[in-house]
C-alpha cells in the first residue's frame, strides 16, 4: 500500500463513479479499477459495493475514508511545518547575552523577533563572555552576545554595535565635574575591574587603553559590572564601562565620556559550522534591526510588537549583572 492507493481510493469515494474518478486523477478507469481491488486484496475487506448503479461505500470502507482523510491532513500539515522550518520559521534557540543587554537592546529585539517569528522558541541565557564562547563551542547556545576581539576558527562573529566608552566615577569625586576626562588623570586612582577570567576582551581592552596613557591601573578590587557600579558608588575606586551602563540606574555615581572617545564592540557570535536556517533567520533580523535600544523599541512598534514583555524574561534576567 502507497498513497497512490490511498489517493485513488479517495477519488472514488468522494466522486462514487469510477469513471468520473478517473478523469479527476487523470489516468484511465481500467487501471484505477484494478488498484482498487489491489488495495482491498491487501485490506482483505471491501471498500466499495458496486451491486448498485452508483458506487457506494461499505461501512468498513467509510471508516477507512475518515481514517485517511486524517492521513492526508497530517500529511500536509508535516510538509508545511517542514517548508516552515527549512526557512527558519520554526525551531528552537539558545541565545546568551550580557546582562547589560536587558537595558540597552536584548528585550527589544527578542520581542520584535518573537512578533515576527513567533513559532520559534527562544531560550534566554545570562552569561559572562567567556561563558557564552565555552557554551557556543560544546552547543550549550547557539548564539551569543560577546565584546570583541573573538579570535577562534571554529566561531564566527560580526559586530552589531560599537559603544563608547566611560568612566565611572563617585559623585562626589573632583573629576565628576568635568565634561570629559582624559584617562592620564586617573594614573593615580584605585580602579575596580571586571575579572579577567571572566571577560579576557573587555579587560585587556581597559589595561591596554591605560597602558596607551602612561600607566598601569591600580586594582583594588574585581567584580561584575553591576557590582562596580555599587562598589564605585561607594567610593571604592574607579571604573571604565560601555556607555550602556548608564542605563542602570544608580544613586551615588557619575559617568564621564573620555578625551579621545574610545570604544568597545559588541558582537553576535555562532558556530562556524552551524547551517540552522533558524539561525539563519535570527541572524538575519539582527543585522536588519540592530541591538540598539530606542532604535529596536522603534521598529517593533512599527512592526505591531506587542507591549509585554518578551517570554524567556529578559527584562527580569536584567537585574543580573553585565559581564
Amino acid at each position: 500500500m502507497d498513497l497512490r492507493h490511498l489517493r485513488y481510493f479517495t477519488a472514488v469515494a468522494e466522486e462514487r463513479h469510477f469513471g468520473r474518478a478517473a478523469r479527476r486523477l487523470g489516468i484511465a478507469q481500467p487501471p484505477l479499477s484494478r488498484q482498487i481491488q489491489d488495495l482491498e486484496s491487501e485490506l482483505g475487506f471491501s471498500l466499495f459495493d458496486r451491486s448498485r448503479r452508483r458506487v457506494e461505500l461499505t461501512p468498513a470502507g467509510a471508516v477507512f475514508l475518515a481514517h485517511v482523510r486524517r492521513v492526508f491532513d497530517a500529511l500536509e500539515l508535516a510538509v508545511h511545518e517542514a517548508r516552515r522550518a527549512s526557512v527558519g520559521e520554526t525551531g528552537r534557540l539558545v541565545v546568551g547575552y550580557l546582562s547589560s543587554l536587558a537595558y540597552s537592546g536584548i528585550t527589544e529585539l527578542v520581542r520584535a523577533f518573537r512578533t515576527e517569528f513567533p513559532s520559534v522558541e527562544l531560550a534566554l541565557r545570562e552569561m559572562a563572555p567567556q561563558e557564552q564562547i565555552e557554551a557556543l563551542k560544546d552547543g550549550r547556545i547557539d548564539v551569543g552576545f560577546v565584546r570583541a576581539p573573538l579570535d577562534d576558527a571554529r566561531l564566527a562573529s560580526e559586530r552589531v554595535r560599537r559603544e563608547p566608552l566611560v568612566v565611572a566615577l563617585p559623585a562626589d569625586h573632583p573629576l565628576a565635574g568635568r565634561k570629559r576626562i582624559a584617562l592620564e588623570l586617573l594614573s593615580r586612582e584605585p580602579f575596580v575591574v571586571f575579572p579577567r577570567q571572566r571577560g579576557s576582551a573587555f579587560f585587556d581592552l581597559v589595561m591596554g587603553l591605560c597602558r596607551e596613557a602612561g600607566f598601569s591601573p591600580r586594582i583594588v578590587q574585581e567584580a561584575l559590572h553591576l557590582d562596580i557600579l555599587s562598589l564605585v558608588a561607594a567610593g571604592f575606586g574607579v571604573s571604565i564601562l560601555p556607555e550602556s551602563i548608564k542605563n542602570i540606574r544608580r544613586s551615588g555615581l557619575a559617568l564621564r565620556p573620555i578625551v579621545g572617545a574610545p570604544s568597545t564592540d559588541l558582537l553576535i557570535a555562532w558556530r562556524a559550522d552551524d547551517a540552522s536556517p533558524t539561525l539563519e533567520q535570527f541572524l538575519a533580523f539582527v543585522r536588519r534591526v540592530g541591538v540598539d535600544r530606542p532604535r529596536a523599541a522603534r521598529r517593533a512598534t512599527r512592526e505591531g510588537a506587542p507591549g509585554g514583555g518578551a517570554r524567556g524574561g529578559a527584562a527580569a534576567a536584567g537585574q543580573g549583572t553585565e559581564e
